[in-house]
């Protein structure tokens, strides 16, 4: 099998870009250039990889190959970085979770533009455990990793925070100066959203209690709306403060638990020079 990098790309991008045409255009070459690429490489692995359609989706070969894929193309486009003039230009990907993007990312962004402005920072917002993930497998370049134990070599912690519980501005706890679990388990502890179940289960480990709760949900707003109606409350990351809508207000916890945030490239393969921009600019 002879597989071509020029291949994977085209492979790569028609998949983010939704169509051969927005893939052309993103690579800087002509639709048959792109076409010709993917066929290319359904010939090599002995099948497709792209369902045409109103938007291109990978076949279930092409899921199998894709992860593989990126890993490939950001491992030659770090070998591309070091062989051209040293030089922080081009884009970076770079994922973090829904607090981090919401809290930290800004200011970082402001930092970057300022000390970087040649560097367009790409943003991938998932889930804590998507973070390595993505890392390892070169869906990104560099990522805000949470609690990362030990801290990845090279790495460098950029941000602090705890939890703290989120409930309606006008429920009789919101005087308190700090709230337990069993406060929050009588109203019904909503779980999961943005992707702070870890940090919520290691406070019931803490409490020396189960891990229970009402509802589990993925989304912050999805959370935030139930709490609004009166459904339950939570416990979120005090990065997250600015995205409580005005009627929700954020309580500390009796119990203190301390999330570190870890700006990293990763760990399994080279760092793409930009991660490392990233990192030193910070």
């Amino acid at each position: 099998m002879t597989v071509s990098v020029q291949q994977l790309r085209a492979f790569v991008a028609t998949l983010d870009a939704g169509s051969f045409t927005a893939a052309a255009a993103a690579l800087g070459v002509g639709q048959s250039a792109v076409s010709h690429a993917v066929a290319g490489l359904e010939r090599e692995v002995g099948g497709p990889v792209v369902r045409r359609g109103a938007v291109a989706a990978a076949t279930p070969l092409g899921d199998r190959l894709l992860a593989h894929a990126r890993s490939v193309l950001a491992s030659v486009e770090a070998l591309e970085a070091v062989v051209r003039p040293a030089t922080a230009r081009g884009t970076v990907r770079l994922a973090a979770v829904p607090t981090v993007c919401q809290g930290l990312l800004p200011r970082l962004r402001e930092l970057w533009a300022v000390t970087l402005p040649d560097v367009d920072v790409q943003v991938y917002e998932g889930d804590d455990d998507e973070m390595p993930e993505w890392l390892e497998a070169g869906t990104v370049d560099a990522a805000v990793l949470v609690d990362p134990s030990p801290v990845p070599e090279g790495g460098v912690v950029v941000a602090r925070d705890e939890m703290a519980a989120v409930i309606r501005r006008d429920h009789p706890l919101a005087e308190l100066p700090a709230l337990t679990l069993n406060d929050l388990h009588e109203d019904g502890l909503v779980a999961g959203g943005g992707g702070c179940e870890y940090q919520i289960q290691k406070l019931h480990e803490l409490d020396g209690r189960p891990f229970r709760y009402a509802h589990r949900v993925r989304e912050m707003s999805t959370m935030f709306g139930m709490i609004q109606r009166g459904e339950g409350v939570s416990i979120v990351p005090t990065l997250g403060r600015g995205m409580l809508p005005p009627d929700l207000v954020m309580i500390p916890m009796d119990r203190r638990l301390e999330r570190t945030l870890v700006l990293s490239g990763p760990s399994s393969r080279a760092w793409h020079p930009l991660a490392r921009a990233l990192v030193d600019a910070v």
